[in-house]
């Protein structure tokens, strides 16, 4: 049987500043799927990138005094940068500024929705806001202000290319309300409704050259005109893949593989889940079959932003804590529905609570057990017991437990399911009291020693399925884990070695 393909895609930044935690988040998310699946057996393409072409990036240039290329350049690189901090299995990495996949795709992506009639131009004037990218209308604004950005607007007047959008609103409506275009978690799904029962209108998708600064994809065939950048960066999902070049990525990852899946912020629901879908109707291109939605990260209540000066930058937050203290806290602690609050003191105090206090403290009791009670060698096999069978039912049920939460975009739910093998193992320790056994084996009875190998044996084997369960979500953790497992080659475990250092005692000032 052929292995499932799930192609997993970030959305793109604009790289007008350095990235923050929010989307660290979206990208620890977005691994931990991809290292899942894998896990399973199951083939996955994992894509990032940077939307370079914005209008953001050219005003954010500007300000800093340097030219846009270099600037973009810089930010970019960061943002590719975040591959080590976060332990992230990135198999691909598209900058839409310089990558040669993307304009081509983005030109063949504009011509397909010209053939179908879909794209005219006329004359416009609205209110739009450079942060966003997008036109607003008076009763979208909050008095008279972006509600994303809190910035007024500026009133923009010109020629330009629209989309048909209106055409697609029936479809894109039977689509999602069915199924067939999965969007998570259903408040989101019903927001995306509300929106599409309102009435879609055509939209601009394209800018005029001067107020573009020249900077972008011109429009094909008309060069005055600049490619609207939410279209030529949501291309990239395709152009990636090397739609337009021939190339059989495309074919193998997104008109045949079995799941194509984007994450996405709330702030970005409109274009991924209703001007994304409907370019794709319009080029007869296959879609997404799932958008997984996450809400915000914030700092005392205001949402992290490059713009917004409330921002945590997340390679930092690695060198300081640890990728496993920061990949843990993004997943273990921010809720599949809800904004976060993010806090150095909340990282810290899960991480040693769950890692030093829960894990490493786990794992160093067994491996003291077996060196003081078996020198070091773990029973080859043993009868089980009651409160043994427990620890390993919890073993044999997590898999699934964890399998049907990352299918509803849980990963706290997801989590949960692993740590109860770490309580079980505690309960059976506290259970059957494993030094009690070493003293009635001493004194000749034959039954607590084969009790005693039962409990050691179940013990590790249970640690070793629940380093094998968390190696999607903590990579790193999992590995030391495994390691200190992991017989030599005399067959003895190594000598327990503290696997998690406490981070409030070394936090820094």
């Amino acid at each position: 049987m052929t292995a499932r393909r799930h192609y997993i895609t970030t959305t793109i930044p604009y790289v007008n500043a350095r990235p923050h935690l929010g989307f660290a988040l979206e990208l620890v998310q977005a691994d931990t799927l991809a290292r899942h699946h894998r896990h399973r057996g199951e083939r996955v393409r994992l894509l990032s990138g940077t939307d370079d072409n914005s209008l953001k990036n050219v005003l954010a240039a500007e300000s800093a005094g340097v030219d846009v290329q270099s600037f973009v350049d810089r930010n970019a690189d960061a943002f590719a940068a975040l591959r080590d901090p976060l332990a992230l299995s990135l198999d691909d990495f598209i900058r839409t500024s310089s990558d040669p996949r993307h304009r081509v795709g983005v030109e063949r992506l504009w011509r397909q929705c010209a053939a179908s009639g879909d794209l005219y131009r006329k004359e416009y004037e609205g209110l739009y806001c450079v942060g966003c990218e997008q036109f607003y209308t008076p009763g979208e604004l909050v008095d008279g202000r972006c509600a994303e950005h809190g910035t007024e607007p500026r009133l923009v007047a010109e020629e330009n290319w629209f989309f048909r959008l209106s055409r697609y609103a029936d479809r894109l409506h039977e689509l999602i309300s069915t199924g067939g275009l999965r969007i998570e978690p259903a408040a989101r799904r019903n927001e995306v409704l509300a929106l599409i029962e309102g009435g879609l209108h055509d939209f601009s998708v394209s800018r005029s050259h001067d107020r573009a600064r020249g900077w972008g994809i011109p429009v094909p065939d008309d060069p005055g005109q600049v490619i609207y950048v939410w279209w030529d960066a949501l291309g990239n999902y395709v152009t990636s893949l090397g739609h337009g070049t021939g190339d059989g990525a495309y074919d193998e990852w997104w008109a045949t593989s079995e799941r194509r899946v984007h994450l996405a912020g709330k702030g970005v629901v409109r274009f991924h889940a209703v001007y994304w879908p409907a370019i794709l109707l319009s080029a007869g291109l296959p879609l997404p079959t799932d958008i997984l939605v996450h809400d915000y990260l914030t700092v005392d209540g205001r949402k992290i932003s490059k713009s917004g000066g409330a921002t945590v930058d997340p390679a930092a937050l690695a060198a300081a804590y640890g990728t496993d203290a920061v990949r843990w806290w993004l997943l273990r602690d921010v809720p599949r529905v809800g904004d976060a609050d993010f806090t150095p003191d909340r990282l810290t105090a899960r991480a040693d609570a769950d890692f030093a206090g829960g894990l490493g403290n786990l794992v160093h009791r067994i491996v003291t057990m077996v060196h003081r009670f078996r020198a070091g060698t773990v029973p080859a096999s043993a009868v089980g017991s009651s409160p043994v069978k427990e620890l390993a039912d919890a073993c044999r049920k997590a898999p699934a437990l964890v399998d049907a939460a990352l299918a509803d975009f849980d990963f706290r739910r997801a989590i949960g399911a692993v740590w109860t093998i770490v309580e079980e193992a505690n309960r059976c320790i506290d259970t059957t009291r494993p030094w009690e056994l070493s003293r009635e084996e001493r004194r000749g009875d034959g039954e607590a020693a084969k009790r005693l190998d039962a409990v050691l044996l179940t013990l590790v084997t249970a640690c070793r399925a629940l380093a094998d369960e968390l190696s999607p979500f903590v990579p790193d953790a999992a590995g030391r884990i495994t390691s200190q497992l992991t017989p030599a080659a005399d067959g003895r475990l190594p000598a327990s070695q503290p696997l998690f250092p406490r981070l409030q005692d070394a936090r820094p000032d």
